[in-house]
């Protein structure tokens, strides 16, 4: 007798979804690796090269195949396209393949940034050609030009330099320390391109060695996993194509900064190891001004690093925090005025730092906005469109301040750390010039803030798809903006043709690669995976709070998150 057929109901069995096992590790960095040698293959036919006598491929025909004619430059754009996508489809699946095992493959993680980094050594700058101004406003210092008064226009052909035209009457951005040695370079160069490039990269990778230090202890120094950390914030695809192919100094930037911090909170505690964190962070803003603005609230770590704000209600009276911001104060004077000493040009980097002079993009919000009040008031009145737009960025500026006066001074003080990067993000949203490799400022320091994070900021979607959409839709932003293609071209077909590959590029690894679908979100679900580990979250969150919308349900391994692997307790530092 043949056994009774289940009962059946009148619901549709839910479709399984296409998700692929959990993959290997080290299979993810080997295609990371040769995604970065597509990369540099296709930067010799549409990355920045300068047609200037000092450059040794301008002055060549080694690359004209690739560079002068059509065929050269689609193959070129797709190999570019192609790397892109490819380094960001291995860093989500390396960071897939880790999930519940970050402790066991932890410097895997560190090893993947270097090897994904290495062949974008011999790349032609991409994504960015902020590089040739690097070198521009070292020539200028070494002219004996003042950079925070004038712009790379002062100079006899620097166009044919390859600096960006919006820095033609635009002060620096940029510290002493940072323009010192972008007259070393060109000093020691003679204005070599090639040479030039090449110094500017090893001081990215100095950059990026120190972050690779930093941001895994610092990370376990709050309690959460420093591989993950590391993965989201350092060996994140934005960061290698940006600062090591860009040649940013913003990687320095942030491995000073960053390293500063731990140095503030590592246990065992000393005196003298926190006050030569001040000095870190003190260079850090010697490399890019910015980072004062951190100042304020990494001071407040100094007399007992995180310990007091470990606490539930961590008070702290505005007159206990005058010591430490004195004595911060003190330290980043002393350093700042021996730089400026230095470098003939003092505290010049104030002003500067508060005006964007000419440089404004019209993509990014408060530039849009000014550019159009300037043109409404010039049309209605006698004023300048010019004069205008200058002073309602000076407005938004004045107000990024007042945030950070308001975050330093309120009675019960966040995690610095947190608040460090609130004022970064402000100072971001309120800036004339929005760059994609601006969310590298923040992202490690999110990463590595005390849990549970204010402000809703502790949601797992906004370092886990949100940030992984970021880093996909950024990185086709800098391939599609930043094609150098020759004028006798069609430069318009070519930015169509590459943005279509990276637009089906995109939805292919958001929606139907089975590697890399289960982190994003579907239609009226959350994704199936999440990177992060957030064990150590559940026992930190209010129990009212409950478990976040975007944590995935309970259910077998491969469509839930595996648990945390298992993570010593830090110990609390000594006062």
């Amino acid at each position: 007798m043949r056994p009774a057929a289940p009962a059946t109901t009148g619901a549709r069995r839910p479709r399984p979804s296409r998700v692929a096992a959990q993959p290997e590790p080290e299979a993810a960095v080997r295609r990371g690796t040769w995604a970065s040698v597509l990369i540099t293959a296709g930067s010799w036919g549409v990355g920045w090269l300068p047609m200037t006598p000092d450059s040794v491929f301008s002055g060549t025909t080694l690359l004209n195949p690739l560079r002068v004619y059509l065929p050269g430059v689609l193959l070129s754009t797709v190999l570019l396209a192609a790397g892109s996508l490819l380094l960001v489809r291995s860093w989500l699946e390396l960071g897939r393949a880790l999930r519940g095992r970050w402790e066991e493959h932890g410097r895997l993680v560190a090893r993947a940034a270097w090897w994904w980094s290495a062949p974008l050594m011999l790349a032609l700058p991409i994504f960015s050609r902020d590089v040739f101004s690097y070198l521009q406003q070292g020539r200028l210092l070494a002219s004996g030009l003042d950079p925070y008064s004038q712009g790379v226009s002062a100079l006899p052909g620097w166009f044919m330099q390859g600096a960006d035209s919006i820095w033609a009457e635009s002060p620096s951005p940029y510290g002493p320390l940072f323009l010192l040695f972008a007259e070393t370079t060109w000093r020691a160069t003679g204005g070599t391109i090639e040479l030039s490039v090449t110094a500017f990269r090893l001081l990215a990778l100095a950059g990026l060695a120190l972050c690779l230090w930093a941001v895994p202890r610092l990370a376990a120094v709050a309690g959460r996993c420093g591989p993950w950390a590391t993965w989201v914030a350092v060996a994140n695809p934005l960061f290698l194509l940006y600062m090591i192919a860009g040649a940013h100094n913003d990687a320095l930037m942030s491995g000073l900064m960053l390293a500063g911090i731990l140095l503030l909170v590592r246990p065992p505690r000393r005196r003298v190891h926190a006050l030569w964190g001040i000095v870190l962070i003190a260079l850090s803003v010697a490399i890019k001004p910015l980072t004062a603005l951190v100042l304020p609230f990494v001071a407040l770590l100094l007399p007992t690093g995180w310990a007091r704000f470990r606490a539930a209600d961590p008070r702290l009276r505005r007159r206990d925090r005058l010591g430490p911001w004195f004595t911060t104060a003190v330290i980043s004077l002393a350093v700042l005025t021996i730089l400026g000493a230095g470098s003939g040009l003092w505290f010049g980097w104030v002003p500067a730092m508060l005006t964007s002079g000419d440089a404004a993009f019209p993509y990014a919000p408060v530039g849009l906005l000014g550019l159009l009040l300037g043109a409404v008031v010039e049309a209605v009145t006698p004023l300048g469109a010019r004069d205008v737009a200058a002073a309602f960025y000076t407005v938004m500026t004045v107000s990024a301040l007042g945030f950070t006066a308001w975050l330093a001074l309120r009675r019960r003080p966040l995690d610095p750390v947190f608040s460090a990067a609130a004022v970064l993000v402000v100072a971001v949203a309120t800036a004339p010039i929005i760059q994609p490799w601006y969310l590298l400022w923040v992202l490690p320091l999110l990463a590595c803030a005390l849990r549970p994070l204010p402000w809703g900021a502790d949601h797992p979607r906004w370092l886990g798809w949100v940030t992984a959409l970021a880093v996909l839709l950024l990185t086709g932003v800098g391939v599609v903006d930043q094609l150098s293609v020759a004028q006798w071209l069609p430069v318009l077909a070519v930015r169509v043709f590459t943005l279509v590959l990276m637009l089906a590029g995109i939805g292919w690894i958001i929606h139907r690669d089975p590697v890399t679908a289960p982190l994003f979100p579907g239609r009226r679900r959350p994704p199936l995976e999440v990177v992060e580990p957030r064990a150590e979250a559940a026992s930190s969150t209010p129990p009212e709070a409950g478990v976040p919308p975007d944590a995935p349900p309970d259910g077998p391994p491969s469509t839930a998150a595996h648990p945390a692997s298992s993570s010593t307790r830090i110990p609390q530092e000594r006062p």
